[in-house]
């Protein structure tokens, strides 16, 4: 009995680290349409809700427009921001370039030649490298969106095809099994956003108002850095953190200004990330904030930046799952992260 055991948990670890190699050699196709499931999960109530006053083909159109818009808002508010910080750092570089020699004179006096180990380790072999990996990542970022949005307009296509057929099982148990789970998971996702959104909003809020108060230039840019990345959690808000704590070292050529923002940006991330947000969100979206940060760090291994940013609506889903069937429900009770309460 113990040996059957064992084979069986051989076995299903065997076949989850074949399927997570096969995920990561099938990203080019499974990235763009694990996403766009997301993005249906969210958007197909809304819909449903119009096509309940319009034509089909209108409402999907309409849907559509709105995602879109909503996305582009987004690469809008990154492009901006950080080309106002690009343009701040091309208009002090002469600042930067007494402080670099600044820098070398003190590392030379106390015996670190940094001037000539970079002497030794640049080459213009290296630039090359650099600009053909971001071409490729921009030719990578084109695939992703094409291929995203058609997995998403067919995917909305085919929700009422789906849940008719599903609806025409002859196993009731069956039937329930499969749509149970799938409105839970599209609430759980909704809820999701909507409580990601505006918490990031009022993070934005906060890093711009405290960027004011601490006379660091470009808060409003900060603060819009601040918002789009806390869509990622864990490495965004990190990101949102040390930029602009390197920046106002740049500004101010003081060290304790810089640590002074860094401390002040974590306490901001700290309180509204792993205070105010859990209890907003409740139990619903109760989870083990290691197994969250296992799954930013893991799906972004495999997908990227994607992966980093997917990572947590597949944990949603995995968990609603094992919630749903009795054999896997002490997973989910396991794994989740409380009762979400005060």
């Amino acid at each position: 009995m113990e040996q059957d055991r064992a084979i069986k948990a051989s076995l299903i670890l065997t076949t989850l680290v074949v399927c997570l190699a096969a995920a990561s050699v099938a990203r080019p196709i499974l990235a763009p349409a694990t996403f766009a499931l997301f993005i249906v999960a969210i958007v197909w109530p809304i819909q449903n809700g119009l096509q309940r006053g319009i034509p089909k083909m209108l409402a999907l159109v309409a849907t559509l427009l709105a995602t879109l818009g909503a996305i582009s808002l987004l690469v809008y508010l990154v492009i901006w921001a950080f080309s106002h910080v690009a343009q701040w750092l091309l208009g002090n570089i002469a600042r930067f370039q007494t402080l670099y020699t600044q820098a070398v004179d003190w590392l030379d006096a106390h015996g670190l030649p940094l001037h000539s180990m970079v002497t030794t380790s640049f080459s213009p072999a290296w630039i090359t490298g650099a600009l053909r990996g971001i071409g490729g990542q921009g030719s990578g970022l084109m695939s992703f969106i094409v291929l995203a949005f058609a997995f998403t307009v067919l995917g909305l296509l085919d929700v009422e095809i789906l849940r008719g057929n599903i609806a025409r099982l002859d196993n009731p148990g069956l039937r329930q099994s499969l749509l149970r789970p799938a409105r839970e998971i599209s609430k759980k996702f909704q809820k999701y956003m909507l409580v990601r959104t505006s918490m990031s909003a009022l993070t934005g809020a906060v890093v711009w108002i405290f960027a004011l108060v601490a006379g660091i230039e470009l808060a409003a840019a900060w603060g819009v850095i601040a918002f789009v990345l806390n869509y990622i959690p864990f490495i965004g808000p990190l990101i949102a953190t040390v930029f602009p704590s390197l920046f106002a070292l740049l500004q101010t050529e003081s060290w304790s200004v810089a640590l002074g923002v860094f401390a002040g940006m974590n306490v901001i991330q700290f309180f509204i990330g792993s205070y105010l947000e859990p209890r907003i969100a409740g139990a619903q979206l109760s989870m083990s904030p290691f197994l969250v940060l296992f799954a930013v760090f893991f799906w972004s291994f495999l997908w990227g930046i994607v992966g980093a940013f997917i990572g947590v609506p597949i944990l949603i889903a995995v968990l609603t799952i094992c919630a749903e069937h009795e054999s896997s429900k002490w997973l989910a009770t396991l794994l989740s992260g409380g009762d979400g309460k005060a």
